[in-house]
């Protein structure tokens, strides 16, 4: 049984997920939170403390000077990010380790090192934070060690289960991404693209110019038709649905496209649902040429 070593008193947000992602991998591990020396020198697995960032004797840390690293992008690495780093494929997949780090770790590693990866447009509104939803599990107003460890522990359980789903969800996306290549490798007109499950499309359509609108069967029940972003993390749709659908629904949108079963369109112009995947074909082809 391996034993896993992490700083005493306070905890973050990057000390929790290196945490769960070591118990992914020993699921046995006994795990030992202290700022003792001896303790930490002679711990199988030392995270988040010890000054040493060396994944052969698995130590890391990042808070020696220099730090241990910075990714291709700029952000530095924290211990979740060490930690992911070194066990990320082995726990998810090539892929799948490079969607999680993207989505999890590197904004957890950038808030941990003081890094802004955005901006707040609105005065006093920020975005609700992974770190916000572990602290919430923290009474501010105990802060003995024997309490903190407790809690340090019951927010790892919750972090470990968290990235199981995440692991469990980017394999999905990896292997709903390479159905979708392949379906519109087979296309000889891209321009509108008709799935018959429910697919993530969105990174894969954005890298290719030609497809405008995606339809497919949603989990209402009806089929959607879906304005097609050039970038997924923004809003800004190659062809938005037609202005004279925008917000309408029932027969007052029946009348203006001229689709029977036509359900709803939104108000942002980016969606509009049919009950049949006919009726979505024909909504899609509409929208196209108007």
């Amino acid at each position: 049984m391996k034993t896993i070593i992490t700083h005493s008193g306070a905890f973050h947000a990057d000390d929790v997920f290196a945490v769960a992602t070591l118990l992914l991998v020993y699921s046995d591990a006994e795990v030992v939170r202290s700022r003792n020396e001896e303790i930490i020198n002679n711990g199988d697995i030392v995270v988040d403390v010890g000054g040493v960032y060396d994944p052969k004797k698995m130590r890391f840390d990042h808070h020696q000077p220099g730090g241990a690293g910075s990714r291709p992008n700029g952000i530095p690495y924290a211990s979740f990010g060490l930690v992911w780093k070194e066990y990320g494929e082995q726990l998810s997949g090539i892929e799948e380790k490079k969607i999680i780090d993207s989505l999890l770790a590197s904004p957890i590693d950038a808030l941990d090192n003081g890094v802004d990866i955005s901006e707040s447009i609105f005065e006093g509104i920020r975005e609700f934070s992974v770190r916000d939803f572990l602290y919430s599990y923290v009474d501010n107003s105990k802060s003995d060690e024997g309490y903190l460890s407790q809690t340090f522990l019951t927010v790892v359980a919750v972090a470990k289960d968290l990235l199981q789903r995440e692991i469990i969800r980017a394999r999905e996306v990896v292997g709903g991404m390479k159905k979708v290549q392949s379906i519109v490798d087979g296309m000889d007109d891209k321009r509108i693209v008709v799935l018959d499950e429910d697919l993530p499309w969105g990174n894969v359509l954005s890298k290719i110019k030609e497809p405008m609108y995606v339809v497919y069967p949603r989990k209402e029940g009806n089929w959607g038709v879906r304005a097609v972003r050039d970038n997924i993390n923004g809003f800004d749709m190659r062809k938005p649905l037609p202005l004279d659908w925008a917000g309408k629904t029932g027969e007052s949108l029946v009348e203006s496209t001229g689709i029977a079963d036509a359900v709803f369109c939104h108000n942002k112009r980016f969606l509009i649902a049919a009950k049949s995947k006919e009726g979505a074909i024909k909504l899609a082809h509409i929208a196209l040429n108007s």
